[in-house]
């Protein structure tokens, strides 16, 4: 259907949410009168990193997923933030409608630590859409979303801080395989520990040379 246009006009993180998750708004448009009676969409996300500039902590923060950066001329490339389905309702022209999107704080994810990395300023997103229209005057049609329908939108780094601290407050998160999770636990039992930073703390303590980077992590000094 070549005359539809998108266009994301904000985004904002959703407090009621069980999960972490930003809503963008999207204004959908059509240029004829013919009636639109619903949209199956899908939306892929990328980060374009490329599109934006980095100050020497955000450069520091991002050499594990791009290099040194005298390599960013060819490593800086697209990375996937999230690929979600829409269902739009009918309309004549114009309408508008909300893209939820459930993020994760897993960092093992790419995106998760390009955003963490970011101090401030706004991400470069693109927004890919496809799907079926389904149309028609005094009748039913069923057309497919030209592939290339997209939007750009530049987020605003303090949307997703905003998210993160509605459900992690002053915490970071790391996924563990199993049996780590299981001989860590075990390491707790055994020293009567209270918490899981009470943990970590401990095992740093007894690492040759990390002593000075458990304060650091955790802001207390080693007893």
């Amino acid at each position: 259907m070549s005359g539809l246009s998108f266009v994301c006009t904000g985004v904002r993180a959703d407090r009621y949410a069980a999960g972490p998750t930003l809503v963008f708004r999207l204004r959908i448009s059509k240029d004829s009168d013919e009636p639109v009676h619903a949209l199956a969409l899908n939306c892929q996300i990328r980060i374009e990193p490329a599109r934006r500039g980095y100050d020497g902590t955000e450069a520091h923060g991002l050499t594990d997923l791009f290099g040194e950066r005298s390599r960013w001329g060819s490593t800086l490339q697209p990375v996937q933030f999230a690929q979600v389905p829409l269902m739009v309702t009918g309309f004549t022209r114009e309408t508008e409608a909300d893209l939820v999107v459930p993020c994760t704080y897993d960092m093992d994810i790419a995106a998760t630590r390009y955003l963490d990395a970011l101090r401030g300023g706004e991400v470069p997103l693109l927004m890919l859409f496809s799907g079926t229209a389904f149309t028609g005057a005094g009748g039913f049609r069923v057309e497919p979303v030209p592939w290339d329908r997209e939007a750009t939108f530049r987020m605003p780094v303090a949307a997703w801080r905003e998210m993160v601290e509605q459900h992690f407050p002053g915490c970071g998160w790391i996924r563990l395989p199993r049996d780590t999770m299981n001989a860590l636990l075990a390491f707790r039992s055994r020293r009567a520990l209270p918490s899981w930073e009470a943990t970590v703390s401990a095992l740093l303590e007894e690492t040759p040379g990390a002593a000075a980077t458990g304060t650091a992590l955790t802001g207390r000094t080693p007893t």
